[in-house]
């Protein structure tokens, strides 16, 4: 199985395959209402840090978790632009467990576990292929997930 060739932002229209082309790509299922949303501003550090080095981070709304990401596609933009200044992509919102799992969960999670929560941490190295799989709990300065990324951006 392989990333999947289209995939839609959370304004609807598709993504630019140049956003994550030959990078190494961190998807995360992020909420708004979440006890672990503050992940956000260390997604965005990470992003920052390592972006001139093609990398880069892609959230990926989903209100499977306790109905913690409710919103309209404005108001997530808006909530996460406003509180903490993401400048990532965020891709449409997805069922990333279940019957209705889309298609990019599909490939990232393959035959592994279901997502335990909100904030599980993919990387999709530039080969297009999962090199990490990090649990909701890891924060985005976590040592082993920076290793990680370091050594998928050669």
């Amino acid at each position: 199985m392989a990333l999947p060739s289209s995939l839609t932002t959370l304004d609807g229209t598709p993504l630019s395959p140049e956003v994550i082309a030959d990078k190494v790509v961190l998807f995360v299922n992020v909420a708004s209402k979440c006890g672990l949303t503050p992940q956000y501003s260390g997604l965005v550090a990470l992003h920052k840090e390592f972006g001139d080095r093609g990398f880069v981070v892609v959230g990926v709304p989903c209100n499977q978790f306790g109905e913690q990401e409710p919103g309209s596609p404005e108001e997530i933009k808006t909530f996460a632009e406003t509180k903490y200044d993401v400048d990532f992509t965020l891709l449409e919102k997805q069922d990333v467990n279940g019957a209705n799992r889309s298609p990019l969960y599909q490939f990232l999670v393959g035959d592994g576990p279901d997502i335990g929560w909100n904030f599980g941490k993919f990387l999709v190295g530039r080969d297009g292929s999962v090199v990490g799989r990090f649990e909701p709990k890891t924060a985005p300065d976590d040592a082993e997930l920076r290793a990680t990324i370091e050594k998928a951006l050669g």
